[in-house]
């Protein structure tokens, strides 16, 4: 099936909760980061989109009907053009608070994940978003912060308006049902990911 929704926006910008209620609203499964543990064969897709080789992104998103997060948010350019009726949707955060959640989580674990040059995530890992996305210093907080917002800002210039949605998980239900065409529902939107939920989930996965 082809991708329905894009997510252009960087790891702790709310893109897990935002997976929830795609899912929620009918626009899943949803693939996340968390989609690609433990899969090698999945691993490997990603490893050489990350290296510029010839990528089957039909067998990438085979049974997805939406994308967002790391790796997906890298190759925003290439799936908004490849799948062109699907929606954007560019998640925001204030940039210093993302800054220090980043680093507390998501960069501890890839800095991690990324010395073992024997595991293909840990490979993955360090030529998509240590490298290439940020110079290969994920330390410097005025660096990353820049990246964010030239990413960020460089998707509102590209995406024509009435195909994008810039979102932060604060906003709740209403932009996004809004923009997709759907029901607002009567639960609460979702929230979950935070810094110390994640602390605690790489805890019990170990070294």
């Amino acid at each position: 099936m082809p991708l329905k929704t894009i997510g252009a926006g960087f790891g702790r910008t709310g893109t897990l909760s935002l997976k929830l209620a795609l899912e929620q609203l009918g626009f899943g499964p949803c693939h996340h980061m968390v989609e690609v543990f433990g899969k090698n064969d999945h691993i490997v897709l990603w490893q050489n989109a990350s290296e510029g080789k010839a990528v089957d992104w039909q067998a990438v998103f085979a049974g997805y009907a939406s994308a967002v997060d790391w790796p997906v948010c890298y190759f925003w350019r290439e799936l908004s053009q490849l799948y062109p009726e699907s929606k954007i949707l560019l998640t925001l955060r204030d940039p210093d608070e993302w800054y220090d959640s980043a680093v507390t989580t998501i960069f501890e674990r890839m800095m991690h994940l990324s010395k073992d040059v024997t595991d293909p995530l840990g490979r993955m890992v360090r030529k998509l978003v240590v490298e290439n996305t940020f110079g290969g210093d994920l330390s410097n907080r005025d660096n990353a912060i820049r990246i964010f917002k030239q990413h960020n800002q460089e998707v509102i210039d590209t995406i024509p308006a009435d195909r994008l949605l810039v979102f932060e998980a604060t906003q709740g239900w209403s932009p996004l049902c809004n923009f997709l065409g759907v029901p607002v529902p009567d639960t609460a939107y979702p929230k979950t990911n935070t810094a110390q939920q994640f602390q605690q989930r790489t805890r019990t996965l170990g070294p």
